[in-house]
């Protein structure tokens, strides 16, 4: 569908071109100009170079690895547009960074997610689109409308496609059962999960496998990989247990330190992941990982949004 009377405006920030220009596409309209530039001492500036006033404005950024850079990023473009008279401004955060840091988990530590909520807020956007938000309560942390958008569409239609029988979806921790338990019952599959043990951040080992995996097809689903740490163990664990194959999907695949490097180590067979996230360069050398594209999801959403149509049908 084709925004009338140019009334809605579509930008992007330089976390995810790709993404960003693949939306515009699915929305048949182009990007709207903008330029960023950096003084010297790597301060960022932001010019607008559109006529937005009066405009609903949706500003495309994933706030992913360069995270701080990318998050102050948004924070500029969005405040540049709310001095230029945008009408409303919508921010498309497809990852959401600071997600994990949800809770206070110590004593004399901040609640990042909440921080980042209330910095959007403040700078005047005054909607959010993102997808799979690490913890659902972060919803709340905003006193602005927010649509946390799944990629489970995307990653189911790929499992059915390429998987029949004597499927199990694995959690690889006791935080995502929920979500799991909901891709196994859309797939009629069965559910196991891992039973986890952190000992520091990024350091994960996998102690027991709860469910029947042996001479299974096991596809581990998660909302995110980082390090890759907890899936490779989870792997490990799974495959001790005597699954025919090992598979994963998440949503984002954030890849960062040794991920790539534990991933070809690993008897995992594949990684199926959306494009919320870019592949760093390494990972997309690795032919373990598949991307698939979750740019007509969320241009959908941006029509429906900027149309006051419904988006429940995308949540589910």
């Amino acid at each position: 569908m084709t925004p009338k009377n140019g009334s809605l405006c579509l930008f992007a920030g330089n976390s995810n071109p790709d993404l960003a220009r693949k939306i515009a596409e699915y929305l048949n309209m182009s990007l709207c100009g903008a330029v960023v530039k950096r003084f010297s001492d790597g301060e960022i500036q932001i010019e607008i170079d559109e006529n937005v006033r009066t405009k609903d404005v949706f500003v495309i950024q994933s706030t992913c690895d360069p995270v701080n850079d990318n998050l102050v990023e948004l924070l500029l473009m969005v405040d540049a547009l709310k001095r230029a008279s945008a009408r409303r401004i919508t921010a498309v955060i497809p990852y959401y960074g600071y997600a994990r840091q949800d809770k206070k988990v110590a004593p004399r530590v901040p609640i990042s997610a909440k921080l980042v909520a209330d910095l959007l807020t403040t700078a005047g956007a005054t909607r959010v689109i993102t997808m799979d938000l690490h913890a659902g309560q972060i919803q709340g942390f905003f006193n602005i409308p927010v649509d946390n958008l799944y990629a489970a569409p995307v990653l189911l239609d790929y499992i059915k496609a390429n998987f029949n029988k004597d499927l199990v979806i694995v959690s690889p921790d006791a935080g995502g059962v929920e979500r799991a338990r909901a891709f196994a019952k859309r797939l009629n599959a069965g559910l196991a999960i891992v039973d986890k043990r952190r000992s520091a951040p990024n350091k994960a080992q996998a102690m027991a496998v709860i469910g029947d995996v042996k001479d299974k097809i096991v596809i581990i689903q998660d909302d995110m990989i980082d390090t890759a740490g907890t899936l490779t163990e989870a792997v490990n664990a799974i495959v001790e247990r005597g699954a025919r194959e090992v598979h994963a999907c998440c949503a984002h695949p954030v890849l960062s330190g040794p991920a790539v490097d534990r991933i070809n180590a690993s008897p995992i067979t594949s990684i199926v992941c959306t494009d919320t996230i870019p592949l760093n360069e390494k990972a997309a050398t690795c032919n373990k990982i598949k991307v698939l594209s979750i740019s007509n999801l969320v241009g959908e959403a941006i029509i429906r949004s900027y149309t006051g149509d419904s988006v429940t049908s995308l949540f589910v």
